[in-house]
């Protein structure tokens, strides 16, 4: 029975693993869809990025109560699955706490840590839950979140509930089968959390106990398998990316737009045709402007959308959105992401991109959506994990405007000012100048 148990186990482990990293590829293959951008320079302020960003959760904490909740849920959940170590062990070998014979009174300290941060994590769980259903705060119950969204996150707050709650009743069951002397339960000592529920099992038989305690023991290891392979469908996956995202976010200063090269080197050309090479080769086929698709955006621009945690930050923080306006600096980054996943299972069904009458702009954001953007970097400075969703939309828009010629007449006005009186005025520099000479006799 034991080695069926074990053969189980070790099966469901492997296929758990397996099917992590085929999602894993899919995601990593997706973000190489985009163009390549180097973002290796000054490895220090990076690192640093990842700690005060990542771990620390700096920006969270702009939020003092909200950040304290959401720090509790990420540490604890991350520091108790450090169990999983010992509980994959007992597993493969057909152990029961394999680690207590060894560490003794370490042991016990360290499960009683654990068990403190498990009983925080389901308090915030809950917390959050009745936030987002009771309170309901507006940022997390906006109409971009309709259906899956909002589901998804309260899915993952329900599981994380079940999986801590089962941790608490492995460890009271385990205890009162320790105190019946019951064999290969490894004497520990008192649990501080389970410990107030160890009384309620007292009065159930030995061998009921047991198929509690190994029921809880299969269904936790069970579900961290199932919440491993639920990662990657989820917004829940910035768990993983938040880290790869801040480390490899652009170090230029906010609200310094990056130039187009191309563009650069033509004005350079016309304004000095000497530095013209004569060698200059001729582009048969002229580069396409700004993005279209997410083939056309930069890898850290879908790195982005992957790490998207749906917080609203963004949105909460747009002055557009708190206008009126229809722009959502949150549904960019879900459109950028959902339209990823659909280029993806394009190539996987045909073996090459096969076109499919749709982009990124048009098909799943709108004109109006881009030219509600001020470009005031608000959402920028407002995203937790360093996400940048004007970097998208401005690459958007210049598709728009230098490929489709689709600005509004304002716009194109703005533009002939500035090609050919370099200012957004319709005054040539001479009159600008006779201007401010007037200016100064008076």
């Amino acid at each position: 029975m034991q080695l069926a148990q074990q053969i189980l186990f070790i099966v469901l482990a492997a296929v758990a693993i397996w099917l992590f990293v085929k999602q894993a590829k899919f995601i990593t293959r997706n973000i190489k869809l985009g163009r390549e951008e180097e973002l290796k320079d000054n490895p220090g302020a990076r690192w640093r990025n990842t700690l005060l960003m990542a771990f620390g959760q700096k920006r969270m904490f702009d939020k003092p109560l909200v950040g304290l909740l959401h720090f509790l849920v990420y540490a604890g959940f991350v520091i108790i699955n450090i169990e999983i170590l010992e509980i994959i062990l007992d597993g493969i070998f057909g152990t029961h706490r394999l680690f207590a014979p060894y560490l003794g009174g370490f042991y016990s300290f360290v499960i009683n840590f654990f068990e403190i941060l498990a009983f925080l994590v389901l308090a915030s769980c809950v917390i959050f839950l009745l936030r987002r259903n009771l309170v309901k705060v507006r940022r997390l119950n906006m109409k971009e979140l309709a259906g899956w969204p909002r589901s998804d996150a309260n899915f993952i707050l329900i599981f994380e509930i079940v999986l801590m709650s089962l941790f608490l009743i492995m460890n009271a069951s385990d205890k009162a089968l320790q105190i019946r002397g019951h064999e290969h339960y490894s004497q520990t000592a008192n649990f501080l959390v389970s410990g107030f529920i160890t009384p309620l099992f007292q009065n159930f038989s030995t061998p009921a106990l047991v198929g509690i305690e190994r029921g809880a023991w299969w269904l936790h290891i069970a579900g961290i398998f199932v919440f491993l392979n639920y990662l990657p469908y989820s917004k829940h996956l910035h768990i993983i990316l938040a880290f790869p995202n801040t480390y490899f976010t652009r170090l230029k200063p906010q609200g310094e737009m990056r130039n187009m090269p191309e563009i650069q080197q033509e004005v350079l050309y016309a304004m000095q045709p000497e530095t013209v090479p004569a060698d200059a080769p001729v582009d048969e086929q002229p580069k396409k402007f700004g993005a279209k698709d997410v083939n056309d955006l930069t890898w850290k621009n879908l790195l982005d959308a992957y790490t998207c945690t749906e917080c609203g930050r963004c949105t909460a923080a747009c002055p557009a959105n708190k206008t009126g306006k229809i722009l959502s600096p949150r549904k960019i980054m879900m459109d950028t992401r959902d339209r990823m996943e659909v280029v993806g299972k394009n190539i996987d069904k045909n073996g090459s991109f096969q076109d499919d009458g749709k982009a990124l702009l048009h098909d799943y954001i709108t004109a109006e959506e881009l030219r509600a953007c001020t470009s005031c970097q608000a959402c920028v400075q407002a995203c937790p994990v360093l996400i940048d969703p004007l970097d998208i939309i401005n690459q958007l828009k210049r598709y728009m405007i230098m490929e489709e010629s689709n600005a509004p007449a304002e716009w194109n006005g703005m533009f002939s000012n500035i090609e050919n009186n370099f200012a957004p005025w319709k005054f040539s520099p001479d009159e600008r100048d006779r201007w401010a000479a007037e200016l100064n006799e008076k």
